[in-house]
């Protein structure tokens, strides 16, 4: 598998062992995980075929998942990388092929309520990040086969404890005083508690077989407010609720205006809003998760109100 030194990556690596899978990992530095570690970059083709080696299923996590940079740096990782990895795996005659994508693939801006998975559309998406793993995934669904069955898995929003992606970044711009809400706040979202993510790609992994060709959404399937989210994942860092209210469509005008200027003069860090961003905390976004679930076999164990009592343990003890 690739990824594994992200959230979900451990907690995959774990799963997968107690599953009694023989675990290697390709990263490009050690992580001291207690399983196999081959050194690379999935952007070295030679290091990918190296890895694939004798193995007979893949997991493909890895990827550049920030809100800002060029759109060199998300084509080398997400596309050209990934692209080595379904290659490589098919030529070493690996059996099974399981890829995490996002529902960004398929989002236009507009509300998602109840849907399904649709079409990764690189041309309809915002972002290099969805534009980038739109088209990630449309070269390893394009590589199905009944010798080498590939799943897509888009789990959306994961979060828990030790996440430096969504409730890292909440966390730090609640701490400043500087987290806002887009629009009323009252706009449903799905999430995805990452052990449920986790346990999802097992069971996609054990099912390829019979769904290749496919791309599955997964969360929680217990949509909440967006405001509401906000407020527990500060609550539960022990840092202030956001009192800051910011219009919709200022705040989406705005940050396309920032994401243009922050990436021309190449800033470090992260803008303070993108579009994407705005997009995301200010439209409902929520799917159907009937087909998922019985094409996967599988249902989320840890509930919403579990995760944020895990989440808030975590602080505690930190």
């Amino acid at each position: 598998m690739t990824g594994a030194s992200s959230l979900i990556g451990g907690v995959l690596v774990e799963r997968l062992v107690d599953h009694d899978f023989d675990v290697i990992v390709l990263q490009r530095r050690t992580a001291g995980l207690e399983v196999e570690e081959r050194l690379g970059d999935v952007a070295d083709r030679s290091a990918v075929e190296a890895a694939v080696r004798g193995v007979d299923a893949v997991v493909h996590l890895a990827a550049r998942a920030s809100v800002t940079g060029s759109w060199e740096s998300f084509e080398r990782t997400n596309v050209g990388g990934t692209r080595n990895v379904i290659e490589a795996a098919h030529a070493a005659g690996v059996g099974r092929f399981v890829h995490v994508s996002s529902p960004s693939v398929a989002h236009t801006g507009e509300s998602l309520i109840g849907a399904a998975a649709g079409p990764a559309n690189p041309g309809s998406v915002r972002g290099h990040y969805a534009r980038s793993k739109a088209m990630a995934e449309l070269i390893v669904l394009g590589a199905n086969s009944p010798d080498m069955p590939v799943v897509a898995i888009r789990p959306h929003l994961i979060w828990g404890p030790g996440d430096t992606q969504l409730v890292g970044r909440i966390v730090e711009r609640a701490k400043a005083g500087r987290l806002a809400v887009i629009g009323s706040g009252a706009a449903l979202i799905d999430s995805t508690y990452v052990d449920n993510a986790a346990d999802s790609l097992v069971a996609a992994l054990e099912r390829a077989p019979e769904i290749g060709g496919r791309a599955f959404v997964v969360s929680n399937g217990q949509p909440r407010p967006v405001g509401e989210m906000l407020n527990r994942i500060a609550m539960a860092a022990g840092a202030p609720v956001p009192r800051l209210k910011v219009p919709y469509a200022v705040a989406r005008g705005g940050g396309r205006v920032v994401e243009g200027i922050w990436e021309r003069r190449g800033n470090a860090g992260e803008p303070p809003i993108t579009q994407f961003l705005a997009e995301q905390l200010g439209t409902a976004h929520w799917f159907d998760q009937r087909e998922t679930r019985t094409a996967l076999r599988w249902s989320p164990e840890v509930g919403i109100e579990e995760g944020f009592r895990r989440l808030q343990r975590w602080f505690e003890s930190a």
